[in-house]
This record gives C-alpha cells, structure tokens and sequence, in this order.
C-alpha cells in the first residue's frame, strides 16, 4: 500500500481512538450520549478495518483492547469483578457471520463442514449487570463499568421485579447471573413526560416562566435504565419501571450443563427471565433465519434492541476459543443495518486538539436519528469536506451505521450555487499556520505548544483519568491555572503548591479544596511509569503501547534511549547500536515504524527534552514490573513452527499468553523457546545455530497441562 494510504491510516486510527473514547465515556460514565449506537458502531467498524489492514499502526489507546470505560468518580461503591465483563464483536452482513462461522473451525483445527451448534437471541439495548447469588440468595449486584471494576448497585436492584431476592430449585454454592437492565418503550416515554410535568410545576409554584428546552429528559431507553439503576438514593429507582433479563454467567463454583442452551435452560428454572427468542440455531442458515424473524418483530417489541447475539453452544469449545482483547472468539453481535435521516447543516466549527489536528464538527439542526436526537457531526478532515462538498446551509444527509456515530453520508443541495467552504489556512486558537504534512490529511497548527489550544489539551490529557488521574485538575481547573501563567507543562503541576497562597484567595477555593488538591497532586509523585508515558501524549504512543513499551524496557530512561538510538537508525547515520535499537523497538508486538519514528522524532526536539527531564526532576516512577503466570514459560519469549496438530496457531498463541509468556512471530537471540510441528523450516534451523530449545507439541501440551 502507498506511503500516503498508510499516513492516512495512522492518522484516522488516531482520531477514532480519540472519538471512540469520548463516546464511551459519554455513555458508560456519565449515561450521556452524544452520539447513536449505529454511529458508535460505525467508529468501531472503521477501527476495526483499519487495524486489519495495517497491524503495525495499532494504538496502545486502540478502542479494540478496551470494554466499556473505568467507572467515573460517583456516590456508589466500586466492585472488582471475579471475571471480566467482556464485550462483544459485532457484523453488519451475513458474510461476516460466516466467517465468525470459519474463524471458529479453524481456530479448533475443524474441518470447513464440521456442524457449529450457536446459539442466537435478540439483543437488547440495556446496561450490562452482574448478579452474584450465594447458596441462591442475591448477595451484590453490580454494573459492568469497564468490565473489571464496576458499581455496587445491589440496593437498586431490590426494586427490579424481574431480579429475584432467592433462587429456586438446586443451585451452585456460587453463581453470577449476568444480562441487561432496561427500560420498556412506554415506560421511557411515560418517564420524561413525567419529568416535564415534574419540572413545569416546580416552574409555576415558583412563578417562573416554564422553559422545556431547559428540562434535562433522557434521550432513549438505555439512558432512562441507566440513570435510573445508578442512583445513590435507591428509592429514585423504585419509581423508575425497571426490567432485566439474563443471557449468561461469570464467577460459578459449578456450571449445571455442557452448553450454552442447558445453562440458560437452568437459569430460567431458577427464577430469572431470558430472551423470549433465545433459540438454538444448527447451521449458518439457522442463523440467519433467526436474524431476520427477530429483525422483523423489532418493531412490534416493547423494548429497544439492535442486533442478534450469536454464541457458540459447547461450554468446552467455548473455553478453548477463549478471548481476543476485549471480546470472547465465541461470540458475535450481528447489529441491525444503519438508520438515515435528513437535516440541514447550520455550521461548521474548526476545533484544535492536542497535536495540533484541526477538526471541523459540524453544527446541525437538530434530528432524530433511530431514536437519539443529533446536534453534531464530525467532518473528519479538509478532504472529507471536499469530498462531500458541504458548505453552512446545506441540506445533508445523515446515517447512524448499525445504530452508531452519525456521519454525513450525502449533501442534497450540492449542485446550488454556492461558493465552497474555505478550510482555514491558520490556526483558530493562535492565528499560526496550519497546514498538512507531506502523505498526511490532517491540517494541523504549526505553533505546537505555543498553541494555548494544543498546551492546555495536552495538560488535560496528561491528568486525565487514563494518565496520571489527578482528582480535581479537571478541564475548568487547567484553563483556569494556564490563564494565570501557573501550568506550562506536566512538571509545573507538581509546583503548584508555590502557589497555594494565590489561590485561597481566588473564588471557588477554599482551604479544604485547595488542600485535597494539593495532595492529589502529591499522591502522584511516583506515578506508574506506563501512565506517565502515555500522558505525555507522544503521537501513535497511546495507553496500550506505553504499557508494552514499559514492558520490554522496564524504566523510562532506558526507553528514551533506546527510542534515541533508534532515531538514528532511520536517518543518515546508522550505526550498530542503532539498528540493534530499532529492530528491538520493532520486535515489540503492536509496535510498528510509525510509533519508532513517533518516540524518535519526540525524543530528537530539544523542547521536548527539557520537558521530559524537568518532569523528571519532580517524578520518580518506579521500575515498570509486570506479574506473570506460575508456569515454566512465564517470562519467556516462545515462537510457534510448522504444523501444529491438535490445535490452531492462534490457539497456541493463545495459550502461551495465558501462561505469561510471549508468542512472537520469529526466532531471534531473545528467543527462548520453540515449539516445532512437522514441517518446520528456517525457524528451526536458525533455533538450532542460536542453541535455543526446541520442544514438540506434546511436550508443549504438557506444560500448559502442569500450569493448569
């Protein structure tokens, strides 16, 4: 692929990631969509496509590794989860079910006609909750959140009819029931008439004029359900009409079958609803058949859903398929086809982020799409402008792709006579030039950090909940200390206390606030070296990448190094060292040329240099150490060859993984161990001239066999 396909690539991978982040935040944490579920899912699709076609531009931050978002600051109590909450990959064609079909045999070595038995129900638009019944008695009920800590909701659920207190019948000594809470289509409706009513009596009592554009109502069922379970009060969510069904487990002492169908069979005899379209389907026709009989009772239901959930049957192969990131291999949601609308385009705004990118968003006149109400676009760059041929005034055409982020799909009024928009040539923030790099789409600003837009950006970026995560410097707070010259950069956050004088007289701070900031700060002077990297906002570093970055280097000054050298690599004086660099920064899996050339470029600006060192003068990060399996390879680097006969070679990767060790894709010097089926070639010659161990599949098999 061209040069430019591939800077095109990394550069929109960056602003989904970005995009997707928000919205997930946005709709987990703060149960505040701005954007429809086909949008949301249109933004994943788009990720998804671009990390298969180019693997080494995959993020650290990449939305594919993540579930949900962590749970924002909030009245309720956190709850780890015994077992993650994962999330589910979605198709939108009846192409891709089959291949999940094609992934699942080879991934188990079955032959291409081997019969799947999948399960398949109708998906519905709720808030994942996990039940956790000992010896048949509700004892905690949680939400998802980001699917390893979520919130303590038990109080709530108490008021759920659906939600039984006890469990009949024989049931294991410990079980979590897992499935959606949500809120029926008349009880959504009936919930903001009330609010509205509510309101305009409160505006009356008091001699107010009554202004509905004001009234805070709930934009679709799934938001009502949420904000209605996640109430500190529990008697708010006893007047809300809520409702919950199960569709499957985490944490058991037991699990009462051997499929999916005889466990969700049991979980009904105990008391709990399922999917009244929960079916068992025996072919990919099965499959389909039961997607389009749900799809066309969609509209007939009494509740909001979008897509069929697909789940492999067998208990024992779903074990071995296992997990990818942040969603099982045996599962699938197959998502109802995008919804349209029209509207007309008001304006177009240009927002300035971090790294400079100019953004236009575009300005709507309100819409209902799919039943989310739409303000706002996203134009992506100059060249999707032009594409489209958009212009203020326009009539546009918007879609919401399997119900998620709204994107402009058509302009209406193209052919009127109207001069074409004029993507701005300096920067809105400071007046500097912006412009698009050679093989780039985006235009950025040409200050960098004289931007105020890109310097209080990236301080917010660097306090943020997936940086460093310093409570109380939240996005007013950084605008507030930028303007009055005491945030320049990351390392003047922990100076702040100089100025603790200054702010007790300012409005809004007292002594307790100012104290509780002043030790949040301090609470972070050894912060998590992976965080500290990826809150630096280095282009193409996101969280996932810091973290095998750290990985592999353990300290950030040996990362810096190495990222130095490596930068020599690529220009006009390679040297030994710096090739052995560079080819250890390529061999991290996740990191590709464009991230070694990110850390490089980074590291080679004398600015940036400065910053890094007096950030370092007021932090001490602690050695990056990652706790691995007990097993005979945790810690190891081991490289699978030839013809794996009882497994897939992704299965085996797999295993490896589970074990702490590293699958990597060619044998080098760090090499540990090999594992060679029949017909292995290179790699075992070149294993054989390296001395590194070289084992057979069963002897792999019994190593995974003694980890248990």
């Amino acid at each position: 692929m061209a040069e430019a396909n591939e800077a095109q690539a990394a550069n929109e991978l960056m602003r989904l990631a970005k995009a997707i982040a928000r919205a997930n935040w946005l709709y987990h944490a703060e149960d505040a969509p701005e954007i429809s579920d086909a949008e949301y899912d249109a933004l994943v699709r788009r990720n998804a496509e671009l990390e298969a076609a180019y693997p080494h531009l995959i993020r650290a931050d990449s939305p594919s590794s993540k579930v949900g978002h962590e749970v924002a600051a909030s009245p309720l109590s956190k709850v780890r989860h015994e077992v993650r909450m994962m999330s589910l990959d979605n198709a939108f064609s009846p192409d891709e079910v089959a291949e999940f079909l094609a992934r699942v045999r080879r991934f188990l070595a079955l032959p291409e006609d081997a019969p799947v038995a999948v399960t398949a129900e109708d998906k519905i638009d709720g808030l994942s909750c996990s039940l956790r019944y000992e010896s048949g008695k509700l004892v905690r009920a949680a939400t998802r959140g980001d699917g390893q800590v979520g919130e303590d909701v038990t109080p709530n659920v108490a008021h759920i009819a659906d939600i039984p207190q006890q469990l009949t019948g024989e049931v294991p000594e410990i079980f979590e029931v897992r499935g959606e809470v949500y809120m029926e289509k008349a009880a959504f409706l009936a919930l903001n008439a009330t609010l509205m009513d509510e309101a305009r009596a409160v505006a009356e009592a008091r001699g107010e004029a009554f202004d509905d554009s004001k009234v805070r109502q709930f934009a679709n069922p799934r938001n009502a359900a949420a904000g209605s379970l996640r109430q500190k009060d529990a008697s708010v969510t006893a007047k809300r009409p809520l409702r919950f069904w199960a569709h499957g487990w985490g944490a058991a002492s037991a699990v009462p079958g051997e499929t999916q169908h005889e466990v969700i069979g049991k979980i009904t005899e105990w008391g709990l609803p399922v999917s009244p379209d929960f079916r068992l389907c025996q072919s990919l026709e099965d499959m389909l058949a039961a997607y389009e009989a749900i799809r066309a009772a969609r509209a007939t239901l009494p509740y909001e859903i979008d897509g069929v959930v697909y789940k492999v049957d067998r208990l024992d192969w779903q074990s071995r398929l296992g997990f990818v990131a942040k969603a099982p291999r045996w599962g699938l949601a197959h998502k109802f086809p995008a919804e349209r609308a029209e509207t007309v385009l008001e304006a177009i705004d240009i927002q300035v982020g971090r790294t400079g990118k100019l953004t236009p968003v575009g300005r709507l006149k309100p819409v209902l799409v799919g039943g989310v109400t739409v303000t706002n676009v996203t134009l992506h760059n100059r060249d999707e402008i032009a594409r489209l041929g958009v212009r203020p005034g326009d009539r546009v055409v918007l879609q919401r792709a399997g119900d998620v982020i709204p994107q402009v799909v058509d302009n209406l009024t193209r052919e009127q006579e109207r001069a074409a928009y004029a993507f701005p040539d300096h920067c809105p923030q400071c007046g500097c030039e912006a412009v698009a790099e050679k093989g780039e789409v985006d235009v950025r600003c040409t200050a960098g950090l004289i931007c105020p837009a890109q310097r209080t950006e990236r301080l917010k970026h660097f306090v943020s909940r997936a940086a460093l995560d310093i409570e109380g410097l939240g996005e007013k707070t950084i605008d507030e200390f930028f303007a009055l010259g005491w945030l320049e950069s990351p390392a003047d956050i922990f100076r702040l206390r100089l100025h603790r004088a200054k702010l007790l007289g300012r409005e809004g701070w007292k002594e307790k606030s100012v104290d509780n900031l002043l030790a949040a700060v301090e609470n972070k002077r050894s912060p998590d070296a992976a965080r500290l990297l990826f809150g630096l906002g280095i282009r193409h570093v996101g969280a996932v990448t810091a973290r095998d970055l750290l990985k592999r280097f353990v300290t950030l000054p040996a990362l810096r190094d190495a990222a130095q050298k490596a930068f020599v690599a690529a220009g006009e004086l390679p040297s030994d060292q710096a090739a052995e660099a560079r080819t250890e920064l390529l061999s991290i899996e996740g990191v590709g040329p464009v991230v070694v050339e990110a850390l490089g470029e980074f590291f080679h600006e004398e600015h940036n240099r400065e910053v890094w060192d007096d950030l370092l003068s007021e932090v001490s990060p602690p050695d990056y150490v990652v706790e691995t399996k007990d097993s005979e390879v945790a810690g190891m680097t081991v490289v699978f060859t030839g013809k794996l006969e009882t497994m897939s070679r992704d299965e085996a990767k797999s295993q490896a993984e589970k074990l702490g060790a590293k699958a990597a894709g060619t044998v080098s010097p760090k090499t540990d161990l090999v594992v060679a089926g029949p017909g292995a070639g290179s790699k075992l010659k070149k294993a054989a001239d390296l001395g590194i161990r070289v084992i057979d599949e069963a002897e792999w098999a019994q190593i995974v066999a003694a980890a248990g």
